[in-house]
């Protein structure tokens, strides 16, 4: 390769006056607008898991009598957190997703494409939501092994993702018709790169 096709990375020089000045600029205002609330219920689920860890370590290492319950509220506080997180990647678009096609193809065959993903995700998000729901109501009384608590609190959680994921995947699919792309067929729109 010629020098001409490579691309060069460029160092820009900063002195240390220039690194201290950044610290005296006021940090800009937080933006809590971006964050819905199955992003907040997941950070409450991803804290409550935290403690019961911490819990389980301390009360197994340290006290070397530990409590059987934390082990199973994180297992079920994990579940929450992987499913309603994936409601924040469904809002985001964020799942792993392969757009190396999107280069090779034509912009209609491209469009025609996106939509069809976008579609099928629809009907597995909707069709998650029909078999947890269907599985939810099998066994509305089973009970959780260590402690006295319906088992249905875990799964009814995982019904509710997979309904904001279908309602999540159906609004993306309506954002991506209003604009005539999605992320698949133009990620540097949606990474900041384009900018």
């Amino acid at each position: 390769m010629n020098q001409s096709t490579t691309t060069q990375e460029i160092h820009t020089q900063v002195t240390s006056e220039e690194i201290a000045h950044v610290f005296d600029e006021a940090p800009p205002p937080a933006d809590l607008s971006v964050y819905g609330i199955e992003d907040w219920v997941t950070l409450a689920a991803f804290w409550l898991m935290v403690g019961c860890v911490v819990l389980q370590f301390f009360t197994r290492y340290v006290l070397n009598d530990s409590f059987a319950w934390t082990e199973e509220i994180a297992i079920y506080a994990l579940v929450v957190v992987v499913f309603l997180g994936s409601a924040l990647c469904v809002r985001a678009s964020r799942h792993i997703q392969v757009d190396f096609i999107y280069r090779y193809v034509s912009k209609g065959v491209g469009r025609a494409l996106s939509t069809f993903v976008d579609i099928v995700r629809i009907g597995f998000f909707g069709y998650g939501t029909w078999l947890m729901y269907k599985y939810s109501s099998l066994i509305p009384d089973e009970m959780m092994t260590t402690i006295n608590f319906p088992k249905s609190i875990v799964f009814n959680a995982v019904l509710l993702a997979f309904a904001i994921m279908t309602i999540r995947a159906i609004i993306v699919a309506w954002q991506n018709l209003r604009r005539g792309y999605s992320v698949l067929e133009n990620p540097a729109a949606f990474d900041g790169s384009e900018a």
